[in-house]
Order: C-alpha cells, then sequence, then structure tokens
C-alpha cells in the first residue's frame, strides 16, 4: 500500500478521523466539507489516481492500493491504519466503494449504511425484488438463472428488454434484446456469469431522476428533472445528454415525490444523498421505479441542482455522513429556481465554447478534455426548454463525438 502522507502518523489530534475510499476521482467538495467541518481526512484511493488534481490542502492522509478487488486485502490495509487512527467515520465517494465501505463499517463497527441496506442500493436485482414486494410498481423482470423461466418470460412479458448486470452504475453493460433468440447467444456466452444479471421489460415512457437528501429517514430535499433522452439511449445510440427540472408544483412532479417517498421508506434508508429514476407509463400514467443509488448523481447532475437551488449534494452528503444522527441536520436555505443540464463528447480535445455566452449558464464544463456541457439556471422551465432546444443542434453541428457504449466502468 502506497502511502502519501502530509502530516505525522502519529501527531495527537482532538478532531474526529473521517475515512474516504474512492476508487475513482471525485468527491472533492465532500473532502473540503469534512475538513471545513473541523474532522481529520484520510483519503484511500488506487494508486492510478494519485496524480489527480484532489484537494490536498483539506486531506491530512492520503493511502493507496492498487485496487480494491480484493476486499480481504483492504480489509486488512484499513484495519492497519485503524491501529493508530481512531476513525469515526467511513464514506464512499463512489457506487462502487458502496458496498465495499459498508462491509468496512460492519466489520470495524463504525456507523453508516451496513450491507444489507447496500445491496438494494447496488444490486440491481435486489432493489427491484424489494420494491415489488413492497408494492411499488417496477417493471417486469426476470433473474438471469432458471432458462425455463427466462422462456415464460419471453413468452408473457412484451419485448423489447433490457439485459442489465445486476452491479454496474448508470447504463453500463446494458442490452436491448427485440426478440427470444436474441437472448440465448448472450446468456451462453455469459456462462457461469450469468446469475449477475436480470431481463427487464423496457417501459415506453418518459425517464426522471429524483436527487434527495435524506435526514433520519425523512427526505429534506428532492430535486426531480426529466432526462430529454435517456442515458441508456444516448450511451447506446449516441447523442447529447440533457436534463431539466420538472414543472414545480405540477402533478408529474407530485407523482415522481410521492413514489420516492415509498422507495426511501421500503429501501430503508436512515441518512444520506440519493439518485433514483423513475419513469412514466407512456401506456397507462404509472410511475415505475427503476433503480436507485446511495450516491449523488454522475454525468454533472450534481452541477444542475446547484444551478438551481444552490444546494451541492457532495457538502450536504457530507455533513449528514458526519452527523450520523448524533446532531440534527439543517437544510441551508435555498432557490427553487429551473435548471438544464447539457453535456457531450467533443471531437476537439479543448472545444471553444465562448460563442454561448447567455446569461443563463452558471457552470461551464471545463478542465475535461473532449467534452463540452453547460448548467443553466432561468426563473421559468419554458426558458430553460428555449435554450436547451437551440443549443442540442448546435452542439450537433459542431462538437458532438460519438464512442461505442461501455462494457466496464470508466471514470
Amino acid at each position: 500500500m502506497e502511502h502519501q502522507l502530509d502530516v505525522p502518523a502519529t501527531e495527537p489530534t482532538s478532531s474526529k478521523i473521517i475515512l474516504c475510499v474512492a476508487s475513482f476521482y471525485k468527491g472533492n467538495d465532500f473532502l473540503d466539507q469534512c475538513k471545513r467541518e473541523g474532522w481529520k481526512v484520510v483519503l484511500l484511493t488506487h494508486e492510478s489516481l494519485l496524480t489527480k488534481p484532489w484537494v490536498r490542502e483539506s486531506i491530512d492522509e492520503v493511502w493507496a492500493m492498487p485496487s480494491f478487488t480484493d476486499w480481504r486485502a483492504v480489509e486488512n490495509a484499513v484495519c492497519y491504519l485503524a491501529r493508530t487512527r481512531d476513525f469515526s467515520r467511513i464514506a464512499p465517494l463512489d457506487d462502487y466503494d458502496v458496498e465495499l465501505v459498508a462491509h468496512l463499517r460492519e466489520h470495524l463497527r463504525i456507523p453508516g449504511m451496513g450491507e444489507t441496506t447496500a445491496r438494494y442500493f447496488r444490486d440491481k436485482l435486489a432493489m427491484r425484488a424489494r420494491a415489488r414486494d413492497r408494492g411499488i410498481n417496477v417493471p417486469e423482470f426476470i433473474h438471469v438463472l432458471n432458462h425455463d423461466r427466462i422462456r415464460r418470460f419471453c413468452r408473457e412479458v412484451p419485448a423489447p428488454w433490457l439485459l442489465k448486470p445486476r452491479a454496474e452504475a448508470s447504463s453500463v453493460g446494458i442490452r436491448k434484446l427485440q426478440r427470444e433468440e436474441d437472448i440465448w447467444p448472450i446468456v451462453e456466452e455469459l456462462g457461469d456469469k450469468q446469475p449477475a444479471y436480470l431481463i427487464e421489460r423496457m417501459i415506453p415512457g418518459d425517464v426522471f431522476h429524483v436527487d434527495a437528501i435524506i435526514s433520519e429517514r425523512k427526505v429534506v430535499f428532492a430535486e426531480v428533472h426529466r432526462y430529454r433522452k435517456p442515458l441508456l439511449e444516448v450511451t447506446h445510440s449516441g447523442g447529447i445528454f440533457a436534463s431539466r427540472t420538472v414543472e414545480r408544483g405540477s402533478e408529474v412532479e407530485r407523482k415522481i415525490l410521492d413514489t420516492h417517498r415509498q422507495v426511501v421508506e421500503q429501501m430503508s434508508f436512515v441518512r444520506g444523498v440519493m439518485h433514483a429514476e423513475y419513469i412514466l407509463g407512456r401506456d397507462d400514467g404509472k410511475v415505475y421505479f427503476l433503480e436507485t443509488a446511495a450516491r449523488v448523481g454522475g454525468a454533472h447532475i450534481v452541477d444542475l441542482v446547484q444551478a438551481s437551488t444552490g444546494i451541492n449534494l457532495w457538502r450536504e452528503w457530507a455533513r449528514v455522513e458526519l452527523a450520523q444522527g448524533e446532531h440534527p441536520y439543517t437544510l441551508p436555505e435555498h432557490r427553487r429556481d429551473y435548471g438544464g443540464l447539457i453535456v457531450s463528447l467533443a471531437r476537439q480535445e479543448v472545444p471553444d465554447t465562448s460563442a454561448f455566452s447567455d446569461p443563463e449558464i452558471v457552470w461551464r464544463l471545463e478542465n475535461h478534455p473532449h467534452h463540452v456541457g453547460f448548467a443553466l439556471r432561468a426563473p421559468t422551465g419554458e426558458r430553460i426548454d428555449a435554450l436547451l432546444d437551440e443549443y442540442e443542434p448546435r452542439i450537433l453541428r459542431d462538437y458532438m463525438a460519438v464512442l461505442p457504449a461501455p462494457l466496464t466502468p470508466t471514470a
């Protein structure tokens, strides 16, 4: 385990210590907020990420391992650190770290989400089964396990279907299937990995995401946004990723939030941040739960939420995580404007976006090679729609690039 130490390991300190686990470079605002709250911050990451621009001034110690694949090795390393560091909290900074951190918390008996609950936020099969068993609408699904049951599913549930890995994040590894005969070559190819997948009915409709803060089982903040084009479609067919705040006070917002509160309750989520996705069925008008994660949303959704509300989900996640119910969490005052987000791969390594100069642009994607993107803020949803309608063809014409859909996670 490589060690980069900014203060002596044996230095006495009266502050509490949080261990932050990061298998990808992200979460600088989380780390900085922990330091602002008076905590000593220890970062455990991959060796390949040591050169990334972490907020070193807010991190007391940085430790690194080749990977986190071997949980026993990570467990041994953390226990070794704990001999001279009294960790009070352990937090994951990425979706792929949620289960590992839950395991470490239980092993060290540290407060926070444990392994059973963590499965509902990482395992797509577990979260669907839990939601269905608790009366929440979910698309019909089947575990890729018993072949006779799969054949029966194909006869009874109309196509198209989606083959999904149970443990990947976002749309990584998902395949769209139109006929039963498309399924079996893939299933055979998976071999012993078949049980790590499920097949789900693809319901036509608009896809929404809810990004929320939960404190002591209560949803204290939740923003509902609609993808202009589902992320799955963007990832697999190419295109521009965009999302915008739904009409505040609308029937759609109410229906999505009602379902979201059920999900929070039935998934036994106590505190933290959640990113969840829902589909509003085009044929029946019902809200269906798609999936959820115990983390901030990816694809710069944090910047979208901050644009419309002023709330930085990374920082609020840190505050809730540190509190752990030992003292009350208070949500900061915030705006209720409308936000829009648009992001695309770009042909240019460093795109020149100076031609986009509207005052509604409050964040611009920079220092991210071959990407272009903006977050917008306006007093009305109509203005956001007008800007996104204008920006999409311009980005398509002048910048957009397309890469094959990822089958494994990328940073």
